[in-house]
């Protein structure tokens, strides 16, 4: 099918529900194939398969733990044997515990790591796996971030931490990948997505306290991203904020 991403291929990892599943649609409507991945969803994961197929594109779908960097090189390898060829990688599968910020003792070491190992080490691990590919389609890797790894202020401390090393690695991405792969990330502020189902109050007072008047919808963040996968030619190492002006 003709669109601005016609003949591309793109890996969106954490592609079950919410901000990768609006991606991989908005990426399909667009031309790409997708490869959507998973962790534990696999309904969630079908569902965005089928609008894949209904938008007119193709698409697999790729269980994988992206904490686990053996998970990681077997999904990039499927990719690549289903495809012949990897365009754009877009990091998004994150994970978070909700604990109050000056809740100390209950950021537990677990929860650190376990954030870390997703959010930062994943990211590294899928980049660092699909970079030859990547280099070979001078391609390019969008990574979701947030605006919490900005204003230290989110879910967790250890999240906006995790937020904050994920904006510094992109950064470093896009320095070592230059110039064959652009590297660069989005950073959200709230979304109402199912990360936030039964935080009703939570996301209304966000968009209450936010100059537009409404948090992010899921699709607000795929836009952005296709912008970013169909053009940006000379744009590299850099942060864009999806949040409304609340950072303002």
């Amino acid at each position: 099918m003709a669109g601005r991403l016609s003949g591309k291929v793109a890996l969106i990892t954490g592609a079950s529900s919410g901000i990768g599943q609006a991606t991989a649609v908005a990426f399909a409507r667009e031309g790409a194939s997708i490869g959507i991945n998973y962790s534990r969803s696999e309904g969630g994961a079908i569902k965005t398969l089928e609008s894949v197929q209904a938008a007119g594109s193709k698409g697999i779908v790729l269980k994988a733990d992206v904490a686990d960097d053996a998970d990681i090189r077997a999904m990039i390898d499927v990719t690549l044997k289903e495809f012949g060829s990897l365009d754009i990688l877009v990091n998004n599968a994150g994970t978070t515990y909700f604990v109050d910020l000056a809740d100390f003792d209950n950021m537990t070491d677990e929860k650190w790591d376990r954030i870390f190992d997703v959010n930062v080490k994943g990211l590294f691990w899928c980049s660092r796996a699909a970079a030859p590919a990547l280099r070979k389609t001078r391609g390019q890797i969008i990574n979701i971030t947030s605006i919490a790894g900005l204003t230290g202020r989110g879910s967790s401390l250890a999240y906006a931490a995790s937020k904050a090393a994920a904006i510094s690695v992109t950064k470093s991405l896009a320095i070592a990948l230059a110039p064959d792969v652009r590297v660069n990330s989005i950073a959200p502020g709230m979304v109402d997505s199912p990360w936030n189902t039964g935080r009703e109050e939570r996301v209304a007072s966000a968009a209450a306290h936010t100059p537009m008047g409404r948090v992010a919808a899921p699709d607000d963040v795929a836009e952005i991203a296709l912008d970013m996968a169909a053009g940006y030619s000379l744009v590299t190492g850099q942060t864009l904020l999806v949040d409304g002006g609340a950072n303002l």
